[in-house]
């Protein structure tokens, strides 16, 4: 278990933080990780003796028995951490190249082991609140359970459940094999498979075709793409409740398709001089905003505010800043008008007085037969974190000090709680990094490293914690004994972070033009270059300056009140005015609000694609061949998932990084880049010499 799980950590960290770095990214699926072990796990128990190792006095068996369900998940959690690593590498190449501050290894080893440890803390300490009682189901990991009874079956099959005679794995190879074949055309043969926007390709110099129909700065209204990593851009369609899509797929539709080009074509906020869809911000004349001009690196990284007003493309006002906005006002009113009954109840049937070690009863049913976890554990592993934090914030040049990462820390923690309570109940995940990033702000003015890391303590450690407690949960339903999962989760989530780290500084140092559009197989930072507008925004402007009477952006302060208002309007409609309309039912308003998370740089072709797969798999073929859906529907996700992975990293590393392709060009290479959706065209255009604002 131990050597297939590490193995398997390594193996998804190093990928997932490649992946990080290139767009469209690729991930390697945790339920590809699950399903490939099952064969490795049987391979090991049938090739290797049985022989005992002596290690530190302890006897160590080479082959303990049989492969079973446990192990299974053990390796499935072990490598699981593997998927915690995109946005502190976003934050890591920020700061490296966009900043151009290299704080060496020491700061980023330690300050990643701070983060995810702190995240570990937090599901350890408040497990009692958030993973013990039997009312939070945590949604998200019943697929992987369903995935571990089909790999270790406790009883037979019913005879409905065998009418595909295909096994499920034989069944996962047809497809990893046929999808692993199919994706050397979209990635190198025929990259115009990948971004089809045909429409742009009749009309390639026509600007609001290409706004309008385009895949790179454009809206997308067509999105047809033949390329899986396009598809699953923001997660595998396949493995998502139909509500959630339908809710995402309206908001798509109304803030990306009808409100966006109202915005833009009326030229609000000067936003038709620039690209209608891009994750860069720019200046008055309508060119990429020069950082360098306007970031005084003598004087600690501060903002020169003389040196010209930041615009930013309509799609990336909206929804990184208003629709976020919404999203966190609307989470509280949702919560209590949806939840509020539910929580009372959890927290009774909690036992807070353990948050302290004291000693308590365990939950009824909770894992009677195994030692649970000692809370002091967890705050000895939270006290760490703390001190790891501060070193980096005191030691390193990083503007933060010892009372930001004590602040940051504590709003992770106090937003910890509500969060997993919203996630263990909806599977929604509710960002809070717009919060943290104006707190940082206001705090730390004309300060951008401190603002960067004050989110990446503040936000990225709670993230990492809901993570963690998703995977408790999964230890009860599988009935994993506490302290073997504290042990596989602590060795994990060292492992896991040495790996992100040593590929993120291999992947800066080898891969030519990296985070640049000259960067080749789409390693261009997408994400990292998001995060660097940001927080240029919030930390060397600073909310007070951008958001000030008068200013130009001051009016989506209003998402505010709308993230306020829609959950009292629909909860009205649904329970008071037509409480027998079912669709009404499944509407909810953080999902509405905040599902478009991945704009920019994700554009509508990648949500559209996406929406539409998962509503043929989750409507159309589920109720045809329910079936075929049970049996194979999640299977067929962690085929193409692996598949599309490791092509992608075969592809990179035998055909790019060594320059097998540098002369390989036909029509199908290049059609889709000879248009203006490839060229970043706007609607208005700025006269030489002019600018406008």
């Amino acid at each position: 278990m131990w050597v297939i799980g590490i193995g398997f950590c390594l193996l998804g960290s190093g990928l997932n933080t490649l992946s990080t770095f290139r767009f469209p990214s690729i991930t390697l699926s945790q339920s590809a990780i699950q399903f490939l072990a099952f064969p490795l796990g049987k391979a090991w128990e049938l090739v290797f003796p049985n022989w005992e190792l002596n290690i530190l006095g302890s006897k160590v068996s080479l082959n303990p028995g049989p492969f079973n369900h446990k192990e299974n998940i053990l390796i499935y959690i072990l490598a699981n951490l593997s998927f915690l690593t995109r946005l502190s590498a976003d934050v890591l190449t920020e700061q490296r190249v966009f900043y151009g501050f290299n704080a060496g290894w020491g700061f980023e080893l330690v300050m990643t082991l701070a983060t995810i440890l702190f995240g570990f803390s937090l599901a350890g300490i408040f497990r009692s609140l958030v993973v013990e009682p039997p009312g939070l189901v945590w949604p998200g990991v019943l697929g992987n359970t369903a995935l571990n009874n089909a790999l270790h079956p406790r009883r037979q099959e019913a005879a409905s459940e065998t009418m595909w005679k295909m096994s499920r794995y034989q069944f996962f190879m047809v497809a990893f094999s046929v999808s692993f074949c199919w994706y050397w055309f979209p990635d190198f043969i025929f990259p115009a498979l990948g971004y089809f926007t045909f429409v742009c390709w009749i009309a390639p110099d026509n600007a609001v075709v290409n706004q309008v129909f385009g895949m790179k700065s454009g809206l997308g209204i067509l999105p047809l793409t033949f390329d899986w990593s396009q598809i699953a851009y923001i997660g595998s369609p396949l493995v998502v409740p139909t509500w959630a899509i339908l809710n995402i797929l309206a908001s798509l539709v109304f803030w990306i398709y009808i409100v966006s080009p109202a915005i833009y074509y009326t030229n609000t906020w000067f936003s038709a001089y620039l690209p209608i869809q891009s994750n860069s911000i720019y200046d008055n004349t309508g060119a990429v905003y020069n950082v360098s001009r306007v970031i005084d690196r003598a004087q600690g990284f501060s903002f020169n505010a003389t040196k010209g007003q930041i615009y930013l493309p309509v799609t990336y006002a909206l929804n990184t800043f208003g629709l976020a906005f919404a999203t966190i006002a609307s989470l509280f009113i949702w919560t209590v008008l949806e939840k509020r009954h539910s929580f009372m109840e959890f927290f009774r049937s909690s036992s807070p007085g353990s948050l302290f070690g004291f000693k308590t009863s365990i939950p009824k049913d909770v894992q009677q037969a195994y030692k649970p976890v000692p809370t002091w554990w967890y705050w000895i592993s939270g006290l760490i974190s703390l001190a790891l934090a501060i070193f980096a914030s005191e030691y390193y040049p990083v503007q933060l000090h010892y009372h930001g990462a004590l602040l940051s820390m504590a709003i992770s923690a106090i937003f910890f709680v509500p969060l997993a309570w919203v996630y263990a109940t909806s599977n929604v995940k509710v960002q809070i990094d717009i919060f943290c990033r104006i707190v940082a702000g206001y705090v730390y003015e004309n300060k951008v490293l401190a603002n960067i890391w004050f989110f990446n303590l503040g936000y990225i450690s709670g993230i990492k914690g809901l993570a963690f407690a998703q995977d408790l949960k999964l230890g009860i339903y599988c009935n994993i004994p506490p302290r073997k999962l504290f042990l596989v989760q602590a060795v994990g989530l060292v492992v896991g972070a040495v790996s992100q780290v040593s590929v993120l500084n291999w992947a800066l140092n080898h891969i030519p033009n990296i985070c640049t559009k000259n960067a080749p197989n789409g390693f261009t930072c997408p994400f990292s270059r998001t995060h660097f507008n940001t927080s240029i925004v919030w930390g060397a402007v600073g909310p007070r300056h951008f958001f000030m009477p008068g200013s130009l952006y001051r009016p989506l302060l209003w998402f505010f009140l709308l993230g306020a208002l829609l959950p009292v309007v629909v909860f009205i409609l649904k329970r008071r005015i037509f409480p027998n309309t079912k669709w009404l039912r499944k509407i909810h308003v953080p999902v509405f609000l905040g599902g478009l998370n991945y704009i920019p740089p994700a554009s509508g072709t990648n949500y559209g694609s996406w929406a539409i797969v998962g509503l043929v798999f989750g409507l159309v073929i589920k109720r045809l061949h329910r079936h075929w859906w049970q049996r194979h529907n999640f299977v067929l996700s962690s085929a193409l998932d692996c598949s599309v992975a490791i092509a992608s990293v075969l592809i990179f590393f035998t055909v790019f990084f060594t320059g097998a392709a540098d002369k390989f060009s036909w029509w199908g290479t290049t059609v889709h880049q000879n248009t203006c959706d490839w060229k970043d065209c706007t609607y208005l255009q700025v006269a030489k010499g002019e600018t406008f604002g």
